[in-house]
């Protein structure tokens, strides 16, 4: 099974990281996760004067940051995953890592926090249900 896990550093979507856990300590054989984090890019004014070395370093933080936990959590319970750190559209870049790693299911959280916090208020999670024919996985 391939789990297309999204995360954003919230306290949803660290629930998100253990709904995973547990599934995979369910199944017979370990599941195959893409632990997926997509920024928000910057306005083109701000990422002008920025510079794109600025910018570039701004998103790794960010994709650090969002992602640390669910590192932790994944590497204790002893799930292997590769991460997808990317700048865009929230859900179309969802949907597409999704097509990409062929995932059969997509865990997400209800809503988020930080950066993203407006888009993870439903809006991503109803475009990635109603674009997409992978079972969604919404965790509250």
């Amino acid at each position: 099974m391939k789990i297309l896990l999204a995360v954003d550093g919230s306290d949803i979507s660290t629930r998100a990281v253990k709904h995973v856990t547990a599934l995979a300590k369910a199944l017979a054989k370990p599941p195959a996760v893409v632990l997926a984090n997509v920024d928000l890019p910057l306005l083109q004014r701000v990422a002008v004067t920025m510079g794109a070395h600025t910018v570039a370093r701004y998103h790794a933080e960010n994709a650090d940051i969002m992602c640390r936990q669910a590192r932790r959590l994944l590497k204790r319970a002893g799930i292997a995953f590769v991460e997808e750190i990317h700048v865009g559209d929230v859900a179309g870049v969802l949907l597409s890592v999704a097509r990409k790693h062929k995932a059969d299911l997509i865990v997400m959280g209800s809503h988020g926090s930080g950066p993203i916090r407006g888009m993870f208020l439903g809006s991503v999670s109803a475009k990635v249900i109603s674009s997409t024919t992978v079972p969604v996985t919404i965790v509250r």
